[in-house]
């Protein structure tokens, strides 16, 4: 059985996407439909950039999205089929593989991941927050981290079973990243993003994307969602909605998500989008899941021949 997994923000690059319009004709079209959608040129941001531009939380998740469907239609429209189980995305992710799954329309998806962006960047001080990526120790271990110093920071993203990403209020993360390496972690990276995402400090987007997605008709998914505040299946559009509510406060199961998925007999993922970001990670949780990446044409190509 196959999953759609699609990845979250950090995996932008200027010139995402690119490849896959100047090819692709269903590509060029989802580009094409996602300025129409946001009433800018999102498609001219993702291929010419400027980076600063392009790295702005309400710019990088309609980005993303865009780049990941456009690589999704490409490969149906080349004759790609998926057996799907069940869809995943990682963060952001999550929105989009609602989008392919069908429960929302990608005009209405593109929207209000802009939307998104906007929330959670308003919803701490510009400077105020931090995340960081901590590299070697396991989950147990960096609670302890966190727990341990002063200040508001916590486990954020259990990304694997050696990478768990901390965010909160810039000094507790700093002191937290110096608590760690003591500890024995290997690195702890600082993260360029503009706030403490999925912690309770982003509680008012978390407000604001509940107004948001009361406003949008939502539909059963073909397959379900399988979310990433409880690792869980889901198919129930008011279910959705409220996971996508607590999604953003809450720290990302991914290490679990994965596990379930292949305990589910998920044997095989596609990852749509820039990157292969999910395929790593993936590698890293269980080996019983094979992943194909495709952002481009080659790989497009790669991923139709089995």
């Amino acid at each position: 059985m196959d999953a759609l997994l699609f990845p979250g923000q950090g995996a932008q690059a200027v010139g995402m996407g690119q490849p896959l319009a100047a090819t692709f004709p269903a590509a060029r079209d989802t580009f094409a439909e996602a300025n129409d959608a946001l009433g800018f040129d999102l498609t001219r941001l993702c291929f010419e950039g400027p980076v600063e531009e392009l790295a702005r939380t309400d710019n990088t998740q309609p980005a993303i999205l865009t780049c990941s469907i456009a690589a999704y239609r490409a490969f149906q429209a080349a004759g790609g089929e998926v057996a799907c189980r069940f869809v995943a995305g990682h963060s952001l992710g999550e929105l989009t593989a609602l989008v392919a799954a069908g429960a929302l329309t990608f005009a209405d998806g593109v929207r209000l991941v802009r939307a998104r962006g906007r929330f959670m960047s308003e919803a701490v001080a510009p400077g105020a927050g931090a995340m960081a990526a901590v590299i070697g120790l396991d989950r147990r271990a960096v609670e302890a981290v966190c727990d341990g110093v002063a200040g508001e920071v916590w486990p954020a993203n259990f990304n694997s079973p050696e990478q768990t990403v901390i965010a909160g209020r810039a000094a507790a993360v700093a002191a937290a990243c110096t608590a760690a390496l003591a500890a024995g972690a290997k690195k702890a990276l600082p993260l360029q993003v503009s706030g403490p995402f999925h912690t309770p400090l982003m509680a008012p987007a978390g407000e604001k994307l509940a107004a948001t997605l009361a406003e949008i008709d939502f539909r059963p998914p073909c397959c379900p969602l399988l979310n990433n505040a409880e690792a869980s299946p889901l198919t129930d559009p008011e279910a959705i909605r409220a996971s996508l509510v607590r999604q953003i406060s809450s720290p990302l199961l991914w290490v679990e998500s994965v596990q379930r998925l292949a305990n589910e007999g998920v044997t095989r993922g596609y990852e749509f989008g820039p990157g292969r970001v999910l395929a790593g990670l993936i590698r890293r949780i269980d080996s019983r899941i094979q992943t194909v990446s495709v952002s481009d044409p080659a790989s497009l190509d790669k991923a139709l021949a089995g």
